[in-house]
């Protein structure tokens, strides 16, 4: 089976290439390309149909993505040609020849404000920028590769990993720099959701492929719920008791309101992931236990 990997430099990519499974060609991609990796730009539409229509892959695993929340606000044309356009050149490629799509997306597609999990079905309605050009990605598998089984969509949220820029490692590093002197940080608490480790979301993604899922759309993340003043006192807690550090920093909780940001964020997020549980024949890691388990592996 050939695999055409977008993003593979990224956190989420270098999970994915560390779990490759047996017998897959792995033609892994990068912005940049370089250290074994091929070139493809995703702002570039032409080059994803080429390099589709170049490789024939069996799937394409577009783990590449533009992620910068608030940045995307004001650079809203980058994102969408990113997170919008190349699933699209994609989708349109593959028509041709014949491959499939496992398009990897975000929690930010639902404004938050319902109140329970959301399920894969429901409607998307996104707040900010960010949530609309992932929500035209998705826009564009369904309307190109539903009818004919070729577009998978995997839905997560709050991706961490032991590499790369993450909520988790900003947190390490700020309970390293202030736990001796007792300076406290301020973590948002009203914004509820649960962190997905790169570890556990990229056996998720080889398991949709490996086992050929029939599903347009999959919520995966890691069990439980939790705010991130939850994630930032547990990295605190749980790197201290690993020995990443002698004491962590006070973690104060603050509002919304009292951290604004350029980008309005759902309140609350959480994906009820237990029909792609089913689906994918997988359980889940609780988020604790996976942060533990990220932490152990930061270099």
């Amino acid at each position: 089976m050939k695999i055409l990997l977008t993003g593979a430099a990224g956190q989420l990519g270098q999970a994915l290439r560390q779990q490759l499974p047996e017998g897959i060609e792995l033609i892994a991609t990068s912005r940049s390309g370089g250290d074994g990796l091929l070139p493809l730009d995703l702002a570039d539409a032409g080059a994803c149909r080429a390099a589709v229509l170049t490789h024939r892959p069996d799937w394409v695993l577009n783990g590449g993505a533009y992620t910068a929340v608030d940045r995307a606000e004001s650079e809203p044309e980058l994102a969408l040609a990113v997170n919008g356009g190349a699933p699209r050149a994609f989708a349109e490629a593959l028509l041709e020849t014949g491959g499939r799509l496992l398009q990897v997306s975000t929690d930010f597609v639902f404004n938050g404000q319902q109140g329970s999990p959301y399920r894969p079905e429901q409607s998307r309605d996104p707040l900010g920028a960010y949530g609309a050009t992932k929500a035209a990605g998705e826009d564009a598998v369904e309307q190109l590769l539903a009818a004919s089984g070729q577009g998978v969509i995997l839905r997560t949220s709050w991706v961490i990993g032991p590499v790369g820029k993450n909520f988790a490692l900003t947190m390490l590093r700020l309970h390293r720099e202030r736990g001796a002197s007792g300076q406290a940080i301020g973590v948002v608490e009203d914004q509820m959701g649960c962190p997905t480790s790169t570890a556990t979301l990229a056996a998720a993604c080889w398991r949709a492929i490996t086992a050929n899922v029939q599903e347009t759309v999959l919520h995966w993340c890691d069990a439980g719920a939790a705010s991130w003043f939850d994630v930032a006192v547990a990295v605190g807690e749980l790197a201290q008791e690993l020995g990443l550090l002698l004491q962590p920093a006070p973690v104060n909780p603050l509002t919304t309101a009292e951290y604004p940001l350029p980008a309005q964020r759902p309140s609350y997020s959480l994906l009820d992931c237990s029909s792609s549980r089913r689906a994918l024949q997988l359980e889940p890691t609780p988020w604790r236990k996976a942060l533990r388990q990220l932490l152990e592996a930061v270099p």
